[in-house]
């Protein structure tokens, strides 16, 4: 059945654009369900949505790039040639400070799960902070234990302890120097690709030159990256194992302390592991000694659809999960759980966090769970991801542009090539469609190390029409370059 499309003032002007033709295929049949008639000017209306923001009266746009560049650090960047003011959220939808609405399907970064501002989620953080906006967990009170408990029900085996953090590359320093005491062991293996923070140990474990400063970084050994699309094996999960027992016997004395990865590459450019490689890549790191470290800040919290974490696509149960993002919705938490031996090795000295665990921020992480259950958002994360990736993949066998469409669920990336056989990145590409999709009221992100890879993150309430609309805009674009 065809979709009717609705006739929409055009939201950016006919330009003409100096991207080779041959970037994509031609056709000329009359509108599909996937398409747009270009020439008429048709595109899909933007899904209804049942709220109107109140007039902004706050600063401009210019007003507040002026003092970014005067007050805040100059490593901060921003996306589009002219940057968006963003004042208000709400589910799937983002608002400019002139009232125009937006399908965001970035999500803050994989961050915002139950939506923009989901009143149960906000309802809990304010009612919190009403009664007791923090004092120390030297003192006791139900917040953090409720979510604890809560949290450990969600993963498998005896993963049941928690110790929460301010953000992911927290979580991920703390595992990392627990699977460094629990072995007595200093190597880790990383991935190549691998993005797992900022700080001493994180930056020692990423493993993509424009994120890590030349300082010291000591201890990690990077594996060559089980990457489908690009890897030298395609997608012969084996195959990429055995690299990492050639590191255990030839890079360290044969015993390591761990192994960290991700289930998908979220900041690399949403790559998935190959498959197999996850469960042969425990099985050797077991055999050296070392513990296995899922890092679930990106894939985590149902993200993925089929699972709840990203790990479990893989049939392998971690020593060690951390967690960020998806976890508080937006407020800033993390975590780490593992087992009650491993959990011990903190005992050995006084470990401590002001913030961790905050009655506030973990307030709001409960009312997350509780909100990603009731409302069934690991569900619709498949079904809509699924839909989703259909309609994407049925891009990429349209446009030349398009060389791979990959990920799981709500985690899809979208990677665009100038060239097919040689695979080269479509830097440039990709910053103007993702400039003209803004124009047309869609966001998402872009990474990879070529920064060539869009990266659709959406919150867990995206629906099919939101889909359709995010599809549409996309083939809209690419059409007229």
């Amino acid at each position: 059945m065809m979709h009717r499309f609705i006739p929409v003032r055009r939201l950016f002007s006919e330009t003409k654009c100096s991207l080779p033709c041959q970037l994509r295929r031609r056709c000329f049949s009359q509108v599909a369900r996937n398409e747009i008639d270009n020439r008429d000017g048709l595109v899909r209306k933007m899904p209804p949505f049942d709220y109107s923001p109140p007039p902004y009266t706050g600063p401009s746009a210019d007003q507040i790039l002026s003092k970014r560049k005067e007050y805040l650090s100059p490593s901060m960047f921003y996306f589009y040639t002219k940057p968006l003011n963003i004042v208000e959220g709400r589910m799937q939808y983002l608002f400019d400070d002139k009232g125009r609405r937006y399908l965001d399907a970035f999500g803050g970064i994989a961050t915002v799960c139950c939506g923009h501002c989901h009143p149960d989620v906000v309802e809990a953080i304010v009612n919190q902070t009403k009664r007791l906006q923090h004092s120390t967990v030297l003192y006791l009170n139900h917040a953090i234990a409720d979510f604890a408990e809560a949290l450990a029900n969600k993963l498998p085996g005896n993963l049941k302890v928690v110790f929460f953090t301010n953000s992911g590359t927290e979580a991920n320093e703390l595992a990392m120097m627990i699977s460094r005491l629990y072995t007595g062991c200093h190597d880790i293996i990383s991935l190549r690709n691998a993005y797992h923070g900022n700080a001493a140990a994180t930056m020692g474990a990423t493993a993509q030159s424009n994120w890590k400063f030349n300082v010291l970084q000591s201890g990690v050994h990077h594996a060559l990256n089980p990457d489908p699309y690009r890897g030298v094996f395609g997608s012969d999960g084996e195959k990429y194992a055995k690299d990492v027992q050639d590191l255990i016997q030839f890079g360290t004395s044969g015993n390591v302390a761990g192994f960290i990865s991700e289930a998908i590459q979220g900041v690399g450019g949403i790559i998935e592991l190959a498959p197999g490689y996850l469960p042969a890549v425990y099985s050797t790191i077991k055999k050296a000694g070392g513990l296995c470290i899922a890092d679930e800040v990106q894939a985590g919290f149902a993200r993925t659809g089929s699972h709840f974490w990203g790990f479990e696509n893989h049939g392998v149960v971690p020593d060690i999960v951390t967690m960020a993002k998806g976890i508080g919705n937006g407020i800033p938490l993390g975590a780490v759980v593992t087992t009650p031996e491993i959990a011990e090795v903190l005992t050995r000295r006084s470990y401590f966090n002001t913030f961790g665990g905050n009655p506030v921020c973990t307030s709001g992480g409960l009312a997350v769970l509780k909100v990603i259950e009731k409302e069934k958002f690991q569900e619709n994360a498949f079904v809509v991801g699924t839909y989703l990736k259909e309609r994407l993949t049925a891009l990429k066998n349209k446009y030349d542009l398009i060389g791979d469409v990959r990920g799981r669920g709500l985690m899809l990336g979208v990677e665009l090539v100038t060239d097919q056989k040689l695979k080269t990145p479509a830097k440039l590409e990709t910053i103007h469609v993702m400039d003209q999709m803004k124009e047309l009221g869609v966001l998402v992100g872009k990474g990879g190390f070529y920064g060539n890879v869009f990266r659709i993150t959406p919150p867990l309430c995206f629906t099919k029409e939101d889909a359709d609309f995010l599809v549409d805009a996309m083939d809209y674009t690419m059409e007229k370059m």
